[in-house]
């Protein structure tokens, strides 16, 4: 007896296979027979004559950290059919964290940080605090760069000592050990941007030792766009670490495509021909988002918010920080705002998300900057000001022919940028990036159904056993006998994104069912509330016979 049997679907089973109609015989949160079943050897049975039957969306790129304690729901993400999210990218993870240090860390999430009560230190804590509260979906850690780094050096632009290396080496295997997945780096966020090739290098040594993925937000996103690839592969290649390099389009804030795209591909191209483990995530939108002081050299947010807020006060530094910003490249931060001004294109720029001004979000800063009969440039610091640091934007950064082409690359996959959220509560406020309620519906239904960029089959094994093999998840990701039954039933001819950027809180259509782990979380559309995920935990497994074949 089968706890649940799905009939009649047409399977897609996420290897690239064309669909094939079949039964699915689920019993202890495991498929245990794919074929022909029987009614009467099911305790439930779910129809799905005429709709696309396939394993459940792995969001390679996420970050719920703090939402998935306050959210255990995880909404957003589990109606848009995503079973397992990873978490703790771009640098910032909710763990380790240390005592002398966590203010630090929870300083981070502005208001946010007052909604949870923070009672745990390490790794191992803080995904046993998310199994034993409930989560909707399953969850991958990454240990980020940027909370280590804070932990023992904190908001200091400098090198650490080579006892501090140590320490972060420590923080690093403890997390290893306690289950994380790899490491991340966000290198134009503080205090990553202060570290150096070297740092990074002996970081993902321990990583490696582990057989653990380094997975970066790079240093430069914008107009050198490439050299911050180039140095995600040098350290992959000294450290002895896969990599995975986040949101792989770049942010090149131009009237036109540039080209940079297809060079930065090739470069990637020509690191798996030496022999380098590279892949890449990437979102479904030309549209991309940030925290907005994000958009100062990296100096600027040395010491942290209060500092950052202190400088832009000041008239001989704030001088200073818009000078250099157009002066200066990509490394030394601030070329997103030197792009938009040498392009005149500030009206490409939002406010998507604050607190004081609410009456701004929505408006793009060459609108700000009108109404407050003020140069863009100090129309931005002085919201930085007000908003104590803690404000988010959107910005029309990408072409669509740049993300179509990543979309069709073999190395890519897809990831949301985005978060687990609800349309009601805290996490309900303002007009944030729609892509935590779209981003993967939107490739079936706009990018497959409607530009046919990719063959259905082809998009759902980039959702689905790439991004498992990706992050050595064997057991999830197929339509295959003894793997964990993460599926998403789904209408092919229906399924769509609905969230905008004028109304983000959204959610998708065409999508009927999802299970977790054998268990219903979403039926017939509606959220069964079923906390069935689970805080996965690596393990150094041998991978030698799980070649990514569709890249050789």
């Amino acid at each position: 007896m089968f706890n649940i049997v799905i009939k009649n679907g047409h399977v897609i089973d996420g290897a690239g296979n064309p669909w094939f109609e079949a039964d699915i015989g689920i019993k202890d949160g495991k498929i245990i027979k794919i074929g022909d079943i029987t009614k009467a050897q099911g305790e439930r049975i779910i129809d799905a004559g005429g709709f696309v039957v396939c394993p459940g969306f792995i969001d390679t790129h996420s970050h719920s950290d703090i939402y998935l304690l306050i959210n255990p729901l995880c909404e957003s993400k589990i109606r848009q059919g995503v079973t397992t999210e990873v978490i703790g990218n771009c640098g910032s993870s909710l763990s380790p964290l240390t005592r002398e240090r966590i203010d630090m860390i929870k300083s981070r999430y502005g208001s946010l940080a007052n909604e949870i009560t923070w009672d745990w230190l390490s790794m191992n804590d803080y995904l046993n605090k998310l199994e034993k509260q409930g989560i909707a979906l399953n969850v991958i850690a990454l240990v980020g760069h940027n909370t280590i780094r804070t932990n023992v050096i904190g908001y200091e632009n400098r090198d650490p000592t080579p006892s501090e290396m140590e320490k972060m080496k420590s923080l690093i295997r403890e997390s290893m050990e306690d289950g994380a997945f790899g490491m991340s780096s966000g290198l134009v966020y503080v205090p990553g941007a202060y570290s150096n090739t070297e740092e990074l290098i002996e970081l993902c040594k321990v990583v490696a030792e582990y057989g653990g993925i380094y997975a970066t937000h790079t240093r430069s996103e914008t107009e050198n766009l490439w050299e911050g690839t180039l140095e995600a592969i040098e350290i992959g290649e000294l450290a002895g670490v896969p990599v995975h390099i986040s949101h792989n389009v770049g942010h090149i804030m131009h009237p036109h495509p540039t080209g940079r795209c297809e060079i930065n591909l090739k470069i990637l191209e020509e690191a798996r021909a030496r022999g380098l483990d590279v892949t890449c995530d990437v979102y479904s939108y030309s549209v991309s988002g940030t925290g907005l002081k994000a958009l100062v050299p990296p100096w600027a947010n040395e010491g942290g918010d209060e500092s950052l807020v202190k400088r832009l006060k000041d008239p001989e530094i704030r001088e200073k920080i818009k000078k250099e910003t157009l002066e200066r490249g990509a490394r030394d931060g601030g070329s997103a705002c030197r792009a938009l001004e040498k392009a005149g294109l500030w009206d490409r720029i939002t406010l998507s998300n604050c607190e004081q001004n609410t009456d701004l979000i929505g408006k793009s800063f060459a609108e700000i900057a009108s109404l407050r009969k003020a140069d863009p440039f100090d129309a931005l610091f002085d919201l930085l000001i007000e908003e104590q640091a803690h404000a988010s934007t959107t910005a029309r950064a990408r072409w669509e022919e740049e993300v179509e082409t990543v979309f069709k690359h073999p190395t890519s996959m897809f990831g949301s940028d985005g978060y687990a959220l609800a349309p009601y509560g805290v996490l309900g406020g303002g007009k944030n990036h729609p892509r935590s309620y779209g981003n993967h519906p939107r490739v079936l239904g706009h990018y497959v159904r409607e530009r046919k960029i990719l063959t259905l089959e082809e998009a759902i094994r980039k959702m689905t056993s790439f991004p498992a093999r990706r992050f050595s998840i064997p057991d999830r990701g197929m339509i295959k006998m003894g793997t964990w039954a993460d599926i998403v039933i789904f209408d092919k001819d229906r399924i769509v994104d609905k969230a905008t950027f004028e109304q983000p809180y959204q959610y998708p259509e065409g999508i009927k069912y999802v299970l977790v782990n054998g268990k219903v979380v979403i039926e017939d559309g509606v959220h069964t509330k079923n906390l069935a995920g689970k805080s996965l935990r690596f393990n150094a497994l041998d991978l030698s016979n799980q070649s990514y074949d569709s890249l050789t």
